[in-house]
């Protein structure tokens, strides 16, 4: 039986592993979350009429540039 022994530095190899398992899933998570976001503000971006895009200081043009980038690409 392997003894455990206490402390900030001492975390057997058992436990480190689904740390870092865990730490990716938060990552993915996290970056599927800003790809959503991203998606949902270019659906936005793409369906505001020429005022509501003149209100926030961006041509049609940017607008469509912008809402035909994939959700991937920043």
């Amino acid at each position: 039986m392997t003894k455990l022994v206490d402390g900030p530095d001492c975390a057997p190899a058992a436990l480190a592993a689904p740390r870092g398992l865990r730490a990716a899933f938060q990552s993915i998570r996290k970056r599927v979350a800003e790809w959503r976001e991203r998606a949902e503000q270019r659906r936005h971006l793409s369906g505001m009429n020429d005022r509501m895009l003149k209100d926030v200081g961006i041509s049609r043009a940017d607008a469509v540039r912008e809402a035909s980038k994939p959700f991937w690409q920043a």
